[in-house]
């Protein structure tokens, strides 16, 4: 026995001297890692698939500086993967060479999901039997269930939950309780994934955790409840709107995931390119005026307002917000949640803001004719509005808000841009390779590219053979080859002629023949651009426009 450890001793020598010449070679220092733990928040920075794969762990953060440790220094995908990840958390890398052995030590100490689940599953079953052997007479085990919600086990459980949901880039958490499990689904680039599978029996005191967390009535289970809480994940601050639903099989939970880092973007990052960037910054240069977001609930529109409201929010204006609910806070916005229940609405929030000195508005919806007629008038008056409207594109913006009762002749003067939109899985930058398209598909892509008008020609030169992408799928996307989304859009400007169609011959063949007339890419081509761009599928793009 000791003659091993004594080989043992040699071989590390061994291999630590070879790693120190390899130092010198390269000029990386080196750094022995026995006796060393890793601090979990350090281990969050790079997820463990790309650290095993790469060869290269986080070793320490300081301030905005992530230390890592790597095998082959020299490798040069390795390198080139350590770019993108601290690039994309805005960090700067100090690397060190460690040795073989000292990295797969350093690598176990990486926990899944469900390993962290499964131990803390462990530790609350023993709390259950010591719960069980006290237990009075007659107490039901869902009673016995929340009096230990703020044990230990099941804190970690819904800590782990949450902090998954955040590095996976999931929108939305479902917690929903079947006849025989609890199902954890998280919603990624909006498709629901299983994530997790736990017992029945611990169901209750889960959804209490989370209702203690969002301060709502823990035993109140028969209606309906709404909350909110913020917690700090990896050193940013995440707010979670939450939603409970009495089921038949128990409490239904959905968590929104509002992350400021995903959910406040700019025109870019969005999918705003060319004539539709040109089109919404000539509307936001307007003094007056309102600009109307269209599309299907999940389409992006409030993430569309958000960006608008970043770039016009300067230090010279006010700007009032009434939203339905606030999702994300900016710092210079005044945000103001409606309140139906006690009669605040946005229609007499509107009212109420018009005597508040605003430069530009953003109304959250307008659902009914009191709030379409309140939104026209301010912006007739001198104010820049933001606002949601429900229609299937652009072009029925104008017939629908006529329907809601607003006279055609008040259109022209208040409306600078309907803007409809969709959203699509982007394809995962990784994984993403280049293929010839098929005949079919070269058929429609040649179909539509001939559709689009004169104007833009250039900004759609592709030529056959048509190049489009595909993913397979790899570590980085957790192989479902894509990774975020990106929006379709769809721009109709007020223009002079289209005053003389409101105010004489308002039809929407009219406003059709009008928008080609002015060079409005449509959603459909827009999509096709985006396909021969390489930012996502053909298949997507077909899922996306043809719903």
């Amino acid at each position: 026995m000791a003659t091993n450890k004594k080989e043992n001793i040699k071989e590390t020598d061994k291999e630590t001297a070879v790693v120190k010449s390899r130092s010198e070679a390269l000029k990386v220092p080196f750094i022995d890692m026995t006796g060393k733990k890793i601090p979990i928040e350090a281990l969050k920075e790079i997820p463990e698939e790309a650290a095993a794969f790469y060869q290269f762990i986080p070793l320490a953060k300081r301030e905005n500086v992530l230390e890592i440790g790597m095998v082959n220094p020299d490798d040069l995908r390795a390198k080139e993967a350590l770019r993108f990840i601290v690039r994309r958390r805005e960090l700067k890398s100090k690397v060190y060479i460690i040795a073989p052995t000292d990295f797969k030590k350093v690598l176990k100490q990486y926990r899944s999901l469900r390993g962290e689940v499964q131990k803390a599953l462990k530790e609350l079953k023993k709390e259950l039997v010591k719960e069980e052997k006290v237990r009075p007479a007659g107490e039901k085990v869902e009673e016995m269930a929340k009096k230990i919600v703020t044990e230990a086990p099941i804190t970690k459980i819904v800590a782990v939950i949450l902090r998954h949901a955040i590095e996976g880039g999931a929108s939305d958490v479902h917690i929903e309780a079947t006849e025989e499990k609890i199902k954890v689904r998280f919603r990624v680039d909006g498709i629901l994934y299983i994530g997790l599978l736990l017992p029945k029996e611990i169901q209750p005191a889960v959804v209490a955790r989370v209702k203690i967390l969002a301060s709502l009535k823990i035993d109140e289970t028969r209606i309906p409840q709404d909350g909110r809480f913020h917690t700090v994940i990896a050193g940013k601050r995440i707010d979670f709107r939450v939603s409970t639903l009495p089921t038949a099989s128990g409490e239904k939970v959905v968590m929104r995931v509002l992350d400021p880092e995903t959910g406040l973007r700019n025109f870019e990052q969005i999918g705003l390119r060319g004539y539709n960037l040109n089109t919404l910054e000539s509307a936001t240069k307007k003094m007056f005026g309102m600009i109307l977001l269209t599309g299907p609930t999940g389409s992006g529109k409030t993430t569309t307002l958000y960006a608008i409201l970043n770039k016009l929010n300067k230090e010279g204006v006010n700007i009032i917000s009434l939203e339905d609910p606030v999702e994300y806070f900016i710092e210079g916005v005044n945000q103001s949640q409606i309140r139906p229940e006690i009669e605040y609405t946005f229609a007499s929030g509107l009212r109420h803001v018009l005597r508040q000195d605003p430069d530009i508005i953003m109304v959250g919806e307008i659902r009914d004719e009191e709030t379409a007629a309140l939104a026209i008038h301010a912006a007739l008056t001198g104010h820049i509005v933001l606002s949601t409207l429900h229609t299937n594109n652009a072009i029925g913006v104008i017939p629908r808000l006529v329907d809601m009762g607003i006279g055609p002749f008040l259109l022209p003067p208040s409306l600078n841009v309907a803007i409809a939109q969709r959203l699509a899985r982007r394809l995962c930058a990784h994984c993403k390779k280049e293929v010839i398209a098929s005949p079919k598909a070269s058929v429609m892509l040649e179909e539509e590219l001939e559709k689009v008008s004169p104007v833009h020609k250039k900004e759609f030169a592709w030529k056959k053979p048509f190049k489009i992408y595909q993913a397979a799928g790899c570590k980085f996307c957790g192989n479902k080859g894509s990774r975020d989304r990106i929006a379709f859009f769809e721009m109709l400007a007020m223009t002079p002629q289209m005053e003389n169609i409101i105010n004489t011959s308002l039809t929407e063949s009219k406003i059709k023949e009008e928008s080609h007339r002015q060079g409005m890419i449509t959603m459909k081509q827009d999509g096709v651009s985006k396909v021969l761009q390489g930012l996502v599928s053909f298949e997507e793009m077909l899922r996306v426009v043809e719903e």
